[in-house]
């Protein structure tokens, strides 16, 4: 009998010792997973007959870092649970251009201290070589600030070289007012963007704004607070570069909310600014347009997309209503997003504030 109690307890103890190693396995197979994974995150959606869905989205890693470069070979396409032929649904990345577009307004201090001193040819070129990186990607503005209330436009949106052949109007740019209105020129920034992405005609608009200073507000014509509010307020991704000793990080990082450069003298600006237009550049190259031919013709279904990469992968999931759906799908169709979308909205979480990206440039 006793022999029996004790196998019994055996048999008690062996089996809890196995579930409890079974979750701790799944436990650290879910954990490797959630770390290595990849972040696939919904945009916009579409369907239309005869058999056309698209599905708009962003590939981040775990971390946050924008995954750019993939290919249509790099998606698997799932209908309830079942793998899609990615040959019969002759899937397709299509030009995402047809549907969205991506706008950056750089904000230039010329304010009495930046004129007058020798930062104006550094600051040409600098920002020569940075509408020039992004135009061929996205239309691109150039206005410039004083202490005055008003912005003055050096170049109005533009993806074809305009932005770069007008730069050169900095060098003789006198301000009307030498003080810094820094706050106000963030605030009618933002202004000038929602106007412009207003007046597009594409279902889906982003917008970028990037600020240059070398110093802190002056004007007082608008407060921090309010500047704060306004940037709170606003969808788009917001950077700063500042230059000299006269701005403070804390300035600087309450403008550019979603990353700053901090250089010390005019001969790192260049390459700040090149650095911010790098991290621009990948953050629209995250965005995916995959378009593919369904094989259902009726009923309502659940599509799941799946990015691959070598080291990770993730997926987001969609419905789409089969009714009427029938052959001679063409992917490469424009897909029927809705326009009225002025403002883009994030498809990424936003880091809280004091803890921001900080990218630092130094004199070569």
């Amino acid at each position: 009998m006793i022999v029996a109690v004790l196998a019994r307890m055996m048999r008690a103890v062996s089996k809890r010792f196995i579930q409890h190693r079974s979750w701790f396995v799944l436990a650290i197979a879910a954990a490797v997973v959630g770390c290595g994974g990849l972040r696939v995150a919904m945009v916009d959606s579409a369907y239309q007959r005869p058999s056309n869905v698209a599905v708009y989205f962003t590939v981040d890693t775990a971390g946050g870092d924008p995954v750019g470069g993939l290919q249509a070979t790099d998606f698997r396409i799932y209908e309830d649970g079942q793998l899609v032929s990615p040959t019969e649904s002759e899937q397709t990345i299509v030009n995402p251009e047809v549907a969205a577009e991506h706008y950056t307004l750089l904000l230039v201090d010329m304010s009495g201290s930046v004129v007058e001193s020798d930062q104006v040819p550094a600051l040409q070129q600098a920002a020569t070589e940075f509408t020039a990186q992004l135009e061929g990607h996205q239309k691109v503005a150039v206005y410039a600030f004083d202490g005055a209330e008003d912005l003055y436009a050096i170049a109005d949106f533009t993806s074809g070289g305009g932005a770069q052949g007008a730069i050169g109007r900095l060098g003789s740019f006198r301000p009307r007012d030498p003080s810094t209105n820094l706050h106000g020129a963030v605030v009618q920034g933002i202004a000038v963007l929602d106007a412009e992405l207003a007046r597009s005609r594409v279902p889906l608009r982003f917008g970028t704004i990037v600020v240059f200073t070398d110093g802190s507000d002056r004007a007082a014509r608008i407060t921090r607070n309010e500047m704060g509010r306004a940037i709170d307020a606003s969808p788009y991704d917001i950077f700063a570069i500042g230059v000299g000793s006269e701005i403070d990080e804390g300035t600087l990082g309450a403008v550019g909310r979603d990353g700053y450069v901090l250089v010390e003298d005019t001969a790192a600006v260049t390459q700040a600014f090149q650095q911010i237009g790098a991290h621009i550049l990948a953050m629209t190259q995250r965005f995916y347009l995959l378009s593919y031919c369904s094989p259902a013709r009726a009923g309502t279904h659940e599509v799941t997309v799946e990015a691959v990469t070598p080291d990770a992968r993730g997926s987001l999931t969609y419905e789409f209503d089969a009714t009427g759906f029938g052959p001679d799908c063409n992917p490469s169709r424009p897909p029927p997003f809705a326009i009225g979308n002025a403002r883009n909205t994030r498809t990424r979480p936003r880091a809280e504030r004091g803890a921001r990206i900080e990218v630092r440039a130094t004199a070569q």
